[in-house]
Order: structure tokens, then C-alpha cells, then sequence
């Protein structure tokens, strides 16, 4: 029975393929031209049947002279046998051409996987990346943040350093006043005395009412000093508060100043952005520097003040010491010469 795809239709245009090109149409010539395939005995019982059927003379040997036959017998061996070495030989250029191929198909095909793994490794080292990207553009942000934060707490506490310079300067004006009450003061009671000198007899009750008056002006001034002096420590209490938050803010910028660092050594493509971050944190630093030294400089007016307050207090104990010393002198005038 023949294989699925051979016919007599096909085993015809095979036969008259071979004759059209000058080849003898023989089964395993028949058989190559279908393309290897369908069996031997297939093919010759279709051969039988169309040269049955053909109405060209038979060329059998029988009708030929034996010198001829045998002529054409070894013409058409040595013709077989040419055709089977020439086909044996486009065989195995065939097989050593598939083979050739598979091998370089192989080849591609290792080359096509490797290239596939390294555009993974690739994938997924740049989505690594993007992900370092973003977090460090995160950081970038949250430091940007930050940094801004700390810039405002610096402009914060250099308003309320100028806050505290304004009361200073105000307080610095009342002591100044407070001494030129005094030096009136004194001018006063100078001229008083010797107003007394010339109308101590005449004028004991005034003097006794002007000591009065005097002792009330000297508790005023005394409660207006002690006020003084509880401002002075309050503004050294704030400002001692203001050099430690000042302090603070220099140990924030110097962590900040570290988590920057940290953030530059897996930044490097953010270098712009990193260098301008850390110009703005050494301004800011110096801002802060510049705060602390102003809130020294004031606490160092204010132990000024304080100082010179003390100096007015001693100088207030000596008027009244003095006063006191001249009310007991015409006391003990008046009791003489009574």
C-alpha cells in the first residue's frame, strides 16, 4: 500500500521531471525526486502502470543489436553509477550543511540566551538604580526639609536675640535714667544741706518732711532697682536658654552635616545638588555661630548691667547712710540747744 502523499499523479510528474532533464527514470531516481519518500515497490508498480499505458515504443534490448545493447547497458551503469556518487555527494555536502547549521543554530540559540540573561542582569541592576534614585532622592528632599526648618529656628532666634538687644537698650536707658535721678538727687540734697545750715532752726519740720519724702523716693527707687535686678535675671536666665537652643542648633547642623556625608558617598550623580546643600548648611552654620556670638555679647552687656545696677545700689546705700547720718546730726543739734 503506498504512503499518505504518494500517487500515480505524482510518480508520473517525477518520471517525466527526470526524462525532461536527460536522467533515466529509475525507482531510486523517482524516490529522490519525490523527496525520499514512498516505498520502492510503490513506485515500481506505478512505473509499470504508466509505461503501460505510454504510447512511446518500449526501449527494450531485445530490439537492438547486442554490441549496442551492451554499449548502452555500460552507458547507462556508468550513468547510474555517476548519478549515485554525485547524489551521495550533494548528500553528505547536504548533511554537513544541516549539521554546519544546527551547530550555528546551537551556537545563536546559547548566544540569544545569554544575551537574554544579561538583559535581565541589566533590568534588574537599573531597576536597582532607580530605586537608589529615588531614595536618595528622598533623602535629598528630606534634608532640603530639614534644612529649611533649621533656617527658619535660626531667623526665629535671631528675631528674639533683637527682641532681647531692644529690651537691653531699654533697660540700658532706665539704669541711665535711674542715674541721673540719682546725681539730681544728690544735687538736691546738697543744696538742701546747706540750705539746712544757714535755717536749721526755721526749717526742722521741712527737712524732717523733705526725709520723708526722701525715704519714700529711696524705697521707690529701691523697689524700681530690684525690679531692675529680676529683669537682668530673667533676660540672663532667657539668654543662657538661647545659647543652649544655640548649641542645639549647632549639634543639629553637625548631625546634619554627617547624614549629608553619608548621602554624597551613594549620591554621586546628585553632586550639583549635594555641593549647594552643603554650601546652604555652612551658612546656616554660620548664621547659628553668628546667633551664639550675639547672645554672648548680650549676656555680656547684661552682667554689665547688672554690675552697674550693684555699683547704684552701693552708691543708694551711701546717699541713704548719708542722709540718715545728717538727720541724726540735727537731731542732736536741736536736743543741744533745746
Amino acid at each position: 500500500m503506498a504512503r499518505g502523499g504518494i500517487n500515480l499523479a505524482l510518480v508520473r510528474k517525477a518520471r517525466e521531471a527526470l526524462l525532461s532533464r536527460g536522467q533515466n527514470p529509475s525507482i531510486d531516481a523517482i524516490r529522490i525526486e519525490l523527496g525520499n519518500t514512498g516505498s520502492k515497490t510503490t513506485i515500481q508498480r506505478y512505473l509499470k502502470e504508466i509505461e503501460s499505458h505510454d504510447p512511446r515504443p518500449s526501449a527494450s534490448p531485445a530490439r537492438l543489436s547486442d554490441e549496442l545493447t551492451e554499449i548502452v547497458g555500460k552507458m547507462l551503469e556508468r550513468l547510474l553509477e555517476e548519478g549515485n556518487e554525485a547524489l551521495a555527494h550533494e548528500r553528505a555536502a547536504f548533511e554537513f550543511e544541516r549539521k554546519g547549521m544546527k551547530a550555528e543554530s546551537s551556537t545563536l540559540q546559547s548566544h540569544l540566551e545569554q544575551a537574554q540573561r544579561e538583559i535581565t542582569k541589566l533590568q534588574s541592576a537599573l531597576k536597582t538604580q532607580d530605586e537608589e534614585l529615588k531614595t536618595v532622592q528622598s533623602s535629598l528632599q528630606s534634608e532640603i526639609t530639614r534644612n529649611a526648618r533649621i533656617s527658619q529656628n535660626c531667623s526665629d532666634l535671631e528675631v528674639r536675640i533683637q527682641e532681647k538687644d531692644v529690651q537691653i537698650l531699654s533697660l540700658e536707658e532706665k539704669h541711665a535714667h535711674a542715674r541721673e535721678s540719682l546725681e539730681h538727687y544728690r544735687v538736691a540734697v546738697k543744696e538742701q544741706r546747706d540750705q539746712d545750715l544757714n535755717r536749721h532752726e526755721t526749717q526742722i519740720y521741712q527737712m524732717q518732711q523733705e526725709v520723708t519724702v526722701l525715704q519714700q523716693t529711696l524705697m521707690v527707687k529701691q523697689e524700681e532697682a530690684t525690679r531692675l535686678i529680676r529683669d537682668n535675671e530673667r533676660l540672663i536666665a532667657e539668654n543662657r536658654q538661647h545659647a543652649k537652643e544655640a548649641s542645639q542648633h549647632r549639634n543639629a547642623i553637625e548631625h546634619l552635616r554627617g547624614d549629608l556625608g553619608i548621602a554624597n558617598a551613594a549620591t554621586a550623580r546628585a553632586e550639583g545638588a549635594k555641593e549647594l546643600l552643603a554650601h546652604q548648611l555652612e551658612t546656616k552654620s554660620k548664621e547659628a555661630t553668628d546667633a551664639h556670638l550675639a547672645g554672648t555679647a548680650a549676656q555680656q552687656r547684661v552682667e554689665e548691667l547688672k554690675a552697674q545696677l550693684e555699683q547704684s545700689e552701693v552708691e543708694l546705700e551711701i546717699l541713704r547712710a548719708a542722709v540718715e547720718t545728717k538727720e541724726q546730726s540735727k537731731t542732736s543739734k536741736h536736743q543741744d540747744k533745746t
